[in-house]
């Protein structure tokens, strides 16, 4: 991860960038009493019984990263829940993390007598990994690898590390030289490269390396190195980090070279840079249709510092044993001179400095709360984004539980999931976000697109022929970047509303009758209690429309829940009272009831334990009105009315990568558990005979649907059913 600049400590730098306003200090003390408590042997993963319906033989995994310990610190859980399937798992780190060269910890007596040796440290760095890695996959840190010079470009290099016992694991190393700086432009970095500052980025050779010479890549020639990998693994899940990073300051950087000056932001750029360059490999490598539908997941780097804690401690401590391992704490020996770890790290994983990322796991894009919908003839449709790409399964008839295989719906380079809005005719319309890559004549930017239902294809597919680009709030390409995802509604009247977080931290508007002739994009008035500082609103944020016609929009900050609520009938909402909710740790999703009521649902910072929340028409005022049984997990709580009065459907991902589903009504009944490895946020939909529909997007691409039996709050779920398959489900 991390470039570990010597002139910046963790600490010092989740400080700078506001990380110690938000971080949680209570009781940290215990907490990393009880992490140091544990043995520094498998990290155990909460047991669930039964058969997935998800095979392992059908998922692959790709992740890129920048820096060795970037997987560790911010895709985990997924990268160990991934691993443990026993499904292919290949990881691509793109430079050496050469940082000083000097192999040295806030524990490590005398440490300025450590050498600087950046060759020693690159290997020791990739040691450390390797024994975090054989952990999560066969218990034994020490089990031994594999060591290979191949070439994935013509005249080039890269190390592969193959894991003995469990050789379906990977890992791949390019050795480019890393930036040696969290946000100081340099041009020899993967940041330079990218902007066109540096013509080349060199490598540099780890000791003891097979690869048998030093290299200089182009531009073009990282981006096909990534691209021989796609077409090598051939991924159903990519995860990349995040490449839409937030700044964290408007003091423009200064550089000689004007292409690298800029914004200042909170993550790392090599982060950044990183995901510009996977966005690009994917990109040819779709273009090519060279391998099967793939879902792209993006992680949040240093961010996490100053956002409220997400995961259960459960899974913050098995998150800290394994960096722990990483960072070689307790001197564990591996037979290399040039070191078993990366002793910057160390078990600084327990210290309240790197805790903030330990104890979060987030993807850029927050979920959406409505990708699975009623069609005009009952039957139900879901949607999601496969290779960039709308996909759309459909049930076979009204209520009969079975779905079609996936069918394209168009559109390009689409990013998360879709969000679907019903009109009141009966007809759908779609919305979807897309980063655009730079090009001759064109700029990088990100956009909002969405398309409207033009009828129903002979095999009952929905028809959406046309994708219809909405720009951003942001006309500025780089401030662009950092637009969010979309959230609509439809009013009584026809009109859809779409909201999106801007550059900001606000939130903008565009609005069109039937979903046409849009007003331009104009910012909300700000919520009551705003935070001045950037990031003000997370993205996450969810919209619906009451029984009573008026809009309520539902955002999360750094401190807590956010409402807009329209005055009259189909109006644009403005801002509502302060709710005096607590913060939630991950989006919000809003679900209607009768009398003009609504709910919230969202998990608690620091917990993840599911609270929902209720405000009534007459009264105003919010309340939490019951919180879930714990099952930790993290990402959007997928919810949706279910019946008359106040019953309704949740759904959530679980602390074992899981799905959990339950019934609502006053309080919530039992959760029921489903062993589906998924992507994304669960969908909850209420099918045509009454009973509720949970779905998820599954790590292979494909999607899986429970049903409740019969109607009612006390049905349980049945068992997991393959859209396409006239297989048996799984429970």
């Amino acid at each position: 991860m991390p470039a570990h600049p010597p002139a910046i400590s963790r600490r010092r730098l989740l400080r700078a960038t506001g990380g110690g306003v938000l971080a949680a200090t209570a009781g940290a003390g215990v907490w990393a009493r009880l992490v140091r408590e544990e043995p520094l042997t498998r990290a155990a993963a909460p047991a669930r019984p039964g058969r997935s319906p998800v095979a392992a033989a059908n998922q692959t995994f790709l992740h890129v990263i920048a820096h060795a310990d970037d997987a560790l610190y911010f895709m985990n859980p997924n990268l160990e829940q991934s691993i443990r399937s026993g499904a292919r798992s290949v990881t691509v780190c793109l430079t050496g993390g050469e940082s000083d060269g000097r192999n040295a910890g806030p524990d490590t007596p005398d440490p300025d007598r450590v050498p600087h040796d950046r060759a020693a440290f690159a290997r020791a760095r990739t040691n450390g990994l390797r024994a975090a890695h054989a952990l999560m996959a066969t218990g034994d840190a020490d089990s031994p690898w594999d060591l290979a010079a191949i070439s994935l470009l013509p005249g080039f290099q890269v190390e592969l590390h193959t894991l003995r016992e469990a050789p379906q694991n990977q890992l791949i190393f390019l050795e480019l030289v890393e930036a040696r700086a969290v946000s100081a432009p340099r041009a020899v970095s993967l940041r330079g490269l990218w902007l066109g500052a540096a013509d080349a980025l060199p490598t540099l050779r780890p000791a003891g390396t097979p690869v048998q010479a030093a290299y200089r890549y182009s531009r073009d020639q990282v981006i096909r190195t990534l691209s021989a990998v796609l077409d090598r693994v051939r991924p159903t899940v990519v995860r990349t980090l995040d490449p839409n990073a937030l700044h964290r300051s408007t003091a423009p950087l200064a550089a000689a070279d004007p292409r690298l000056a800029g914004l200042r932001y909170f993550d790392h750029q090599d982060h950044t840079a990183s995901a510009y360059f996977a966005q690009a490999a994917l990109a040819d490598h779709w273009r090519r249709a060279n391998g099967p539908p793939a879902v792209v997941e993006n992680y949040l780097g240093y961010e996490l510092g100053v956002l409220p804690h997400n995961l259960d401690p459960g899974a913050a401590r098995r998150k800290a044993r394994l960096l722990s391992v990483y960072g070689w704490s307790g001197g564990r020996r591996c037979g290399d001179p040039a070191g078993c770890g990366d002793r910057k790290v160390g078990d600084s994983a327990y210290r309240a400095g790197s805790r903030d990322w330990i104890r979060s796991t987030r993807l850029r894009a927050p979920g959406s709360n409505a990708w699975i919908r009623p069609l005009e003839d009952g039957r139900l449709a879901a949607f999601a984004v496969l290779s960039g790409r709308a996909h759309c399964w459909t049930e076979t008839r009204p209520g009969s539980g079975r779905f079609s295989a996936p069918a394209p719906l168009g559109g390009d380079r689409l990013e998360g999931q879709i969000h679907a809005v019903r009109h009141p005719d009966g007809g759908l319309h779609l919305f979807a976000a897309r980063t655009v890559l730079p090009g001759p004549g064109t700029a990088h930017r990100r956009e909002l697109l969405t398309a409207r239902q033009a009828g129903t294809a002979r095999d009952g597919t929905p028809l959406f022929p046309h994708w219809v680009p909405l720009g951003s709030p942001d006309p500025d390409p780089v401030r662009s970047l950092e637009t969010g995802f979309p959230v609509a509604v439809a009013a009584p009247d026809g009109t859809v509303h779409v909201f999106v977080r801007t550059w900001d931290g606000s939130l903008a508007h565009r609005g069109g009758p039937d979903g046409g002739r849009w007003t331009p994009w104009r910012r909300l008035e700000g919520p009551v209690g705003a935070l001045t500082a950037s990031p003000r609103i997370v993205d996450g944020i969810d919209a619906c429309v009451d029984s009573e016609g008026m809009i309520h929009l539902v955002a999360p900050s750094g401190r807590t829940v956010h409402h807009w609520v329209s005055k009259e009938a189909g109006r644009l909402p403005r801002p509502g009272a302060a709710t005096g909710l607590p913060e939630a740790a991950g989006p919000v999703s809003v679900v209607p009831l009768a009398d003009g009521a609504v709910r919230v649902l969202f998990r608690r910072a620091g917990t993840a334990q599911v609270l929902i929340a209720e405000r009534r028409r007459r009264i105003g005022s919010w309340r939490v009105a019951a919180q879930c049984a714990p099952v930790g997990g993290y990402g959007r709580v997928a919810a949706a009315p279910a019946g008359a009065g106040a019953r309704m459907v949740l759904a959530v991902r679980d602390d074992a990568g899981g799905v959990r589903a339950a019934m609502a009504q006053e309080v919530p009944g039992p959760w029921h558990t489903g062993r589906v490895p998924h992507s994304g946020a669960a969908g909850v939909a209420e099918d045509a005979g009454g009973r509720a529909v949970v779905a998820v997007l599954g790590n292979d691409g494909r999607l899986y649907t429970a049903r409740q039996p019969a109607a009612g709050p006390q049905a349980p779920f049945g068992a997991w059913a393959q859209a396409g398959s006239r297989g048996r489900g799984v429970d």
